[in-house]
């Protein structure tokens, strides 16, 4: 079965943000011209996780465990430099169980692009209050109103460590394409965190509620020399919150004048870029030297 008919069989509810998700990484990919031998896509667990069952065309994809996207990514990366390495998860697999990846992923400030389905629900487990849920709401899937206050996903990754910082509408699709080019193109750790609708279980922060309230962001979120960091972080932080009534959308924080972590190792390790672990043999032979003649025994004997 071809890649393009396979995308069509899906199990993703009409109405849900993660087709437009879809649509726009395949056309960032195909602009960009990525396929399987420079490129892979990477996710964890609830429905963003299956992006890459349904992309169209010839990418390299690898659906993880519920919380480790980033960290399985990571090693992807270090393991091979050269690759564009991308992940796709939801707003509960990133700041849920997976938040301490998210923080250490932006102080290691890694060359990754991480893709966020923020749907404010765990849409796969049958809509709980996400960790992007604002304190008070009550998506009819919640017997009570939500009791936690929501985590900023934008000031979070900025005061982190993340290099490119931004945020989009999964229905604005010619906008996250883009945001998604310039996080692949970034050099650092980059964040893309798009809102979506969930029809089945967010019947508040629906496709029509977004559209009321986004806006594009204005001015420049670059730093252009080192002095302006500081000024640039809280200027990003300051324009991320999001009102009843407002909501930005764009980049709000971008800066390559902090050393990636490749370069960091880089600093110890000489010739790692042309001499990657990914690229090295076992052994002369080319073969594994690990023995696991014993424990395919012990497997027949059980």
């Amino acid at each position: 079965m071809e890649a393009s008919e396979l995308a069509e069989f899906n199990d993703w509810c009409p109405g849900c943000g993660d087709f437009g998700i879809l649509r726009s990484m395949e056309a960032a990919l195909k602009e960009l011209k990525l396929d399987f031998t420079d490129s892979v896509l990477v996710s964890g667990i609830g429905c963003s996780g299956k992006l890459p069952h349904f992309v169209s065309g010839p990418v390299s994809g690898i659906h993880t465990l519920h919380g480790r996207a980033l960290a399985f990514a990571m090693g992807i990366k270090l393991a091979n430099p050269s690759l564009k390495v991308i992940i796709n998860a939801g707003d509960g697999d990133t700041f849920g169980i997976g938040v301490g990846h998210f923080v250490s992923a932006g102080r290691r400030n890694v060359s990754m692009t991480l893709v966020v389905h923020d749907n404010r629900v765990y849409g796969l487990t049958k809509g709980q209050a996400a960790p992007t849920m604002p304190l008070g709401e009550r998506t009819k899937s919640l017997p009570k109103p939500n009791i936690n206050g929501p985590i900023n996903p934008i000031a979070l990754a900025v005061s982190s460590g993340y290099t490119f910082v931004a945020r989009s509408f999964a229905y604005d699709t010619a906008l996250t394409k883009e945001l998604i080019k310039q996080a692949v193109a970034h050099r650092g750790m980059a964040l893309v965190d798009v809102l979506q609708p969930c029809p089945t279980y967010n019947d508040i922060n629906t496709n029509e509620w977004y559209r009321e309230r986004i806006y594009k962001l204005t001015g420049d979120p670059e730093v252009h020399k080192e002095s302006e960091t500081m000024s640039k972080m809280m200027q990003a932080i300051e324009n991320s919150y999001m009102s009843e009534d407002r909501i930005p959308l764009g980049v709000f924080y971008k800066n390559e004048l902090v050393p990636t972590y490749e370069e960091r190792i880089k600093a110890y390790i000489p010739n790692y870029m042309e001499d990657y672990p990914a690229s090295q043999k076992i052994d002369d032979s080319g073969s594994s030297v690990t023995d696991i003649g014993s424990l395919l025994d012990a497997r027949e004997v059980a």
